[in-house]
This record gives structure tokens, C-alpha cells and sequence, in this order.
């Protein structure tokens, strides 16, 4: 069956094609520009000019990141507190949300509401820094881990999606003599892929994207994050740029390739999400969607 589209359907069509090839070059240019000048000799990006293709192609600004003990360290800081920020995150959630979507479970009204007290106000950065350095946790790696297991909004997503799931499953399994914990894994959470998935993605992109705690809570900078020290270098850069003065960054980080290496070192930060979310994507959205509806 042929649709023969009217003259302003076609025009319609054509200035839509020309909206969205531009809003998506405008979307991807920045991350275009920031892949190029990592790519392109520090002299050489001080000159100007840069704007499609490396001028004069280099790997050395990815060979010094990588060299640099601390830009190393940071890295692996951040994969570590990323993946057990996951795991730690999403198992917890977990066992909230089931407990919590069981509507006979005593006491269940006040456990949500306090939940949800805690997200109206917060003590304050003072208080909580005191809190942290009474723990012990200013001048460890637990500080990126601890704090950020529990978070109102992904717990709020898992339990629509818990409760969700027919209860005549759960009833069924407990008739065949399934403990809660088995119920929970071997039940609701292979029901609830999309949803985990989501949730995995909000708690890892948050992990990695993550400078404020290193820069006002922890103790020692050699316990930084990737993120942290990224936004330490980049004011440094800023700095030197405005007082005209040249002064390393950190290391082999030389002042005449500075912009070039922290655009490096930005691709190397942003390089794992962008190379995982694609295969979250379609969990994303409809794990979205989900978490949308009132349970």
C-alpha cells in the first residue's frame, strides 16, 4: 500500500531530517572536539585551528596519562569503587524494596516513611565532614562505598518493580517451601532484569562521574578519584592560564601540553560509560518506564 504524502508533509519530513542532523552534531561535537585535541600535539593546540581533524596526530598524550602513578591510581580507585559501589548498592537495594513490597510486612508504613524523611533535609556539609572523620572514613577508600549504598530513588524504582510481580508467585513458592532469600534471587530478581539494569547504570554512572566527596571529604589525595583529580587539574589549568604563569600539573604533565593532556585524560574518564551504556540502553528505558508507575 503506497501513502502519497501531501507537499507539506514532505516539507515537514525534510525540515525534521535537518532539525535532528543538526541538534545531533551539536550534541556530538563537543565530544568530537575533546577526542581530537587528546589526539593532537600540545603546541600544536595552543596554536588554534583544531576543530575536525588532529593537525598534527600524536599517542603521547595518552602514553603520559597512562605513565603518571597518580592519574593511574585514581583510575583504578574509581573502577574499584565503582564495582563494588554496584554490587554493594544494588544487593542492598534489593533486600529493602523486597521486604518493603510486601504489604503484610509489620511496621512496613513507618519503615517507608522514614526512608523517605531522610530525603527532605540533610545536616550539612560541616556536620556530615565531622560525621565521616569520627568514622574513620576521611582517610579511606570506604568513604566513595559506605556512604552511597542506600539511595531513596533507586529503592523507590525497585520496589514499584517488586511489587510489580504477581503475588500468586511468591504465595505459590512459599507453598513449596522457598525461603525469602531464594524467593528474592531466584524469583524477583530475574523478573526485574530491566529494572536491575537501570539502577546498575544510575549507581555506576554516579560512582564514576563522582569529584565533590574526594575534593571536600577525603583526607588524603592519594586516595583521589579519577573524577577528582580530572576537576583538580582542570582548575590548575584555568589558573595558570589566567596568571599567564607555566607550572606543571602533576608529574610529566608539562605546562605546554597541559589542555591536550587533560583532553586525554577526559576521553580516558568518559571512554568506560560510553562503551557500556549502549549495552544497557534498552534496560534503561524500560526499566524507566517501570519505575514511572505508581506500584
Amino acid at each position: 500500500m503506497i501513502i502519497h504524502q501531501t507537499r507539506s508533509r514532505k516539507i515537514f519530513v525534510v525540515l525534521n531530517y535537518i532539525f535532528m542532523t543538526l541538534f545531533a552534531f551539536v550534541t556530538f561535537y563537543p565530544f568530537w572536539y575533546v577526542f581530537i585535541a587528546s589526539l593532537n600535539t600540545g603546541r600544536d593546540f595552543a596554536r588554534g585551528g583544531v576543530y575536525l581533524l588532529p593537525r598534527a596526530f600524536t599517542l603521547e598524550n595518552y602514553s603520559l596519562a597512562f605513565q603518571n602513578s597518580q592519574i593511574f591510581k585514581s583510575l583504578t580507585i574509581s573502577v574499584g569503587r565503582t564495582v563494588l559501589g554496584v554490587i554493594l548498592g544494588l544487593f542492598f537495594t534489593a533486600l529493602m524494596a523486597y521486604a518493603l513490597c510486601i504489604k503484610t510486612l509489620p511496621g512496613r508504613a513507618f519503615f517507608s516513611f522514614f526512608f523517605y524523611f531522610t530525603t527532605i533535609f540533610g545536616g550539612g556539609m560541616v556536620p556530615y565532614y565531622i560525621l565521616l572523620r569520627d568514622l574513620g572514613l576521611n582517610k579511606s577508600f570506604w568513604l566513595y562505598v559506605i556512604p552511597s549504598i542506600y539511595n531513596f530513588f533507586n529503592f523507590l524504582i525497585m520496589r514499584t518493580s517488586f511489587a510489580a510481580v504477581p503475588l500468586e508467585i511468591r504465595e505459590s513458592a512459599q507453598l513449596d517451601g522457598a525461603s525469602e532469600p531464594r524467593i528474592l534471587f531466584q524469583l524477583y530478581v530475574p523478573l526485574s532484569t530491566a529494572i536491575l539494569a537501570t539502577v546498575a547504570l544510575f549507581i555506576g554512572v554516579g560512582h564514576w562521574n563522582d569529584w565533590f566527596t574526594g575534593a571536600y571529604y577525603q583526607s588524603r589525595v592519594d586516595l583521589y578519584p579519577a573524577a577528582t583529580l580530572l576537576q583538580k587539574l582542570l582548575n590548575e589549568a584555568s589558573s595558570t592560564i589566567k596568571t599567564g604563569q607555566e607550572t606543571a600539573s602533576t608529574g610529566a604533565l608539562q605546562s605546554y601540553t597541559s589542555q591536550s593532556l587533560q583532553m586525554a585524560f577526559v576521553m580516558i574518564l568518559t571512554m568506560p560509560i560510553v562503551v557500556v551504556y549502549p549495552f544497557l540502553q534498552k534496560y534503561y528505558v524500560k526499566g524507566v518506564m517501570i519505575g514511572s508507575i505508581k506500584g
